[in-house]
């Protein structure tokens, strides 16, 4: 009787903590892309997430809305990561579409457990050297909490089925051409992975 015991209370134990993981991780929602052109009149077209301007990790602004017409994926990165090796799979999807509209844009963030500590030089460095990336990167920002940055403000309160906090390192937001999110995949969701390729495909088919 007491092994019964002990054995449903650490399935119920086990269960939370499966509940609490899913939180943190988060889960994929995958929609079809907008058509390309989109077309809503601009007069009443609402805003979208390439509407902001943002910095890039040498520090220059830049205009997302320059992005319009690429397919574009945003991913929360950071440098300490156990998911740090996605790095290398980003690259190479880049390395694949870039040349069909593809474009994969990174934004350090030092959000979950101090895992993106360094300077924009030292991610920089460290990005180049260790994973030769040569997608665009930009500066590091917030993703959450009371200094969130804008644009992860709008991808996670004013996005539809995409809100929900950011729960770790290497959430995935997929843009259409017309600048609507369309699917936002988990952490755990590693960029080569079926489900987020066909995304992509569908989009650039659009």
């Amino acid at each position: 009787m007491r092994v019964l015991l002990i054995l449903a209370v650490l399935v119920v134990i086990g269960s939370v903590l499966l509940l609490q993981a899913r939180k943190v991780l988060g889960r994929d929602v995958v929609k079809d892309p907008t058509p390309s052109p989109a077309t809503q009149p601009s007069s009443v077209a609402e805003s979208t997430v390439l509407d902001f301007t943002v910095r890039d990790i040498d520090g220059k602004d830049v205009n997302l809305s320059d992005y319009r017409g690429k397919l574009v994926l945003l991913v929360n990165v950071a440098s300490k990561c156990g998911m740090t090796p996605q790095y290398d799979a980003l690259e190479k999807t880049y390395a694949k579409y870039k040349d069909k509209g593809l474009v994969i844009i990174g934004f350090p963030a030092n959000n979950f457990g101090g895992q993106e500590p360094g300077t924009d030089q030292e991610i920089k460095t460290f990005c180049s050297t260790k994973y030769n990336v040569t997608f665009p990167m930009m500066s590091k920002i917030s993703v959450k909490g009371d200094d969130i940055h804008p644009l992860y403000k709008k991808l996670t309160q004013d996005n539809g089925d995409f809100n929900g906090e950011i729960g770790w390192n290497f959430t995935k937001f997929l843009i259409d051409r017309n600048g609507n999110v369309y699917a936002r995949f988990a952490s755990k969701t590693k960029p080569d992975d079926e489900q987020l390729i066909g995304a992509i495909e569908k989009g650039l088919s659009q």
